[in-house]
């Protein structure tokens, strides 16, 4: 049966990012210390080059798409954007952790927005809609090795709602330039909107493979 091989990965860090910033739907570009981080590990790991690739069409993704994937086909998603924070957008939580909205949100809930701001619910969707548009295009056009290029909530979102086997967010959480690779089959998609994760991304020795123990298991303490 023919497979489907997507690369999530993550965009580089921005000067936001070093401190601590909310910068959902902000549009700032890397820092000179977060693309020189990509170069680097471009060096180190192995980057093999995709068909195609779709991005987030915020700065830090698509300078992330020309360091990591240069002079590939690449196509931006508007679906692919992080969270709108709302009135937390560009503040530390330093700076919001005494306020009365803040602690609502930390709370948690698919309806529980910022001020202001965009509901996880809402995010979910979009993933659901992106996700949607990549497979269907890889499937018309034939593609088996495609790159999305996007914002570490949204690689977390995406792999904890339609990845198998099921696990939570933090699970999925992932430093700049990396992410996970994922397989879909058509019959997957179809009869159950879910593809399988792989492993991390990109492969390399010094991490182990990606564990596939139940999450709801025993664990030592």
């Amino acid at each position: 049966m023919k497979g489907y091989r997507i690369a999530f990965i993550r965009h580089g860090m921005t000067e936001a990012n070093a401190d601590g910033r909310y910068i959902g739907i902000t549009d700032l570009p890397l820092s000179s210390e977060g693309a020189q981080a990509l170069y680097d590990k471009l060096e180190k790991y192995e980057y093999p080059p995709a068909q195609k690739v779709y991005t987030s069409p915020l700065k830090r993704c698509k300078q992330t798409v020309s360091i990591l994937q240069p002079n590939r086909l690449t196509v931006e998603l508007p679906e692919l954007v992080e969270m709108d924070f709302g009135d937390f957008e560009n503040k530390t939580v330093s700076e919001l952790m005494d306020t009365e909205s803040y602690r609502k949100f930390i709370q948690g809930g698919l309806d529980n927005p910022p001020p202001n701001g965009e509901s996880l619910r809402d995010v979910v969707n979009r993933c659901y809609k992106a996700l949607q548009m990549i497979i269907s295009d890889m499937m018309y056009e034939g593609l088996t090795n495609v790159a999305v290029v996007t914002h570490g909530g949204i690689i977390m979102n995406m792999l904890s709602c339609f990845g198998l086997p099921k696990r939570k967010p933090m699970d999925y959480s992932c430093d700049f330039g990396e992410g996970f690779e994922v397989m879909v089959t058509a019959s997957m998609w179809q009869r159950s909107e879910a593809f399988e994760v792989m492993g991390t991304y990109p492969a390399r020795e010094e991490i182990e493979e990606y564990s596939y123990s139940d999450p709801d298991e025993d664990q030592p303490s």
